[in-house]
């Protein structure tokens, strides 16, 4: 069996290029087929096993709608934890944001059900008290993605876009942040994910994902990295307080955010 999540994945300068320029790139072949099968069960389980969404899905938010999330399961299982920190994924984070090395943020599970709804536009910096833009989410399918799925979909380009920052995810979201990317010309990028693509896309880069119209579930492992210099800022709304007691605890305002749940997790 070949499971390997640490060797180094090349990215060439054309592909920091066009992260820099688009907010956003997919790299195929990032993991293969065994690697994918031996880490998606023990994520799997621990999405099952910590999972506390109860409601059918008539009866859920929207937001509760899209996926279903689970956090931080690196605490909860040594096989996710090892993927979690794997290099590659690591490496490849600091070499698009260009930086010495990479912190994590936290990691989080999206399994999108059968029938789930669609994931409204938003950009994920806005849940979080980070002073910089060095903030970068490893988005890592765990099976192919066909366009019925709902893979995840970028607005090209949007990352410098202060229109619709203040917006958590929510239908408002959806139809303004959607609205202005239109008026303004923003291109959305949409399409399947081949087995073993990974996409990666800045924290200020909005994005949003379809409906899950197959019978399966759409099986997503994230990865959020920070700058290893990230500073905590002091928070702008309910949510970035709530992510600072959460994901950053003891982190002090002014400082670099060096806690135990934020591990260096790559140095060039």
């Amino acid at each position: 069996m070949s499971i390997d999540i640490d060797s180094p994945y090349a990215v060439s300068d054309g592909q920091v290029a066009r992260f820099a320029s688009d907010g956003f790139i997919r790299l195929k072949d990032v993991f293969d087929a065994e690697t994918l099968a031996h880490f998606g069960r023990a994520i799997t389980e621990q999405t099952i096993a910590l999972n506390t969404q109860t409601l059918p899905l008539e009866e859920r938010s929207t937001y509760d709608k899209a996926f279903l999330q689970v956090m931080n399961l690196w605490r909860e299982d040594e096989t996710t934890r090892e993927f979690v920190f794997g290099k590659r994924l690591a490496g490849i984070a600091a070499r698009l944001l260009q930086v010495e090395g990479v912190r994590l943020y936290h990691d989080q599970s999206l399994y999108k059900e059968p029938g789930g709804g669609i994931t409204p536009a938003h950009a994920d910096q806005y849940y979080w008290p980070l002073s910089s833009d060095r903030t970068i989410t490893a988005w890592v399918p765990l099976q192919a993605v066909p366009q019925d799925m709902g893979p995840l979909a970028f607005f090209k380009g949007s990352q410098h876009v202060e229109f619709g920052r203040d917006l958590g995810i929510s239908d408002e979201s959806e139809a303004a942040i959607t609205a202005d990317m239109e008026r303004h010309g923003f291109p959305i990028v949409d399409g399947a994910f081949d087995l073993g693509e990974v996409s990666f896309h800045l924290g200020w880069t909005f994005h949003r994902a379809g409906p899950n119209r197959s019978h399966d579930p759409r099986s997503v492992m994230t990865v959020i990295y920070m700058d290893r210099d990230m500073v905590l800022k002091a928070p702008e709304n309910d949510q970035q307080r709530r992510d600072w007691d959460k994901w950053c605890p003891g982190a002090e305002i002014g400082r670099i955010i060096d806690t135990p749940l934020n591990p260096v997790l790559f140095e060039a």
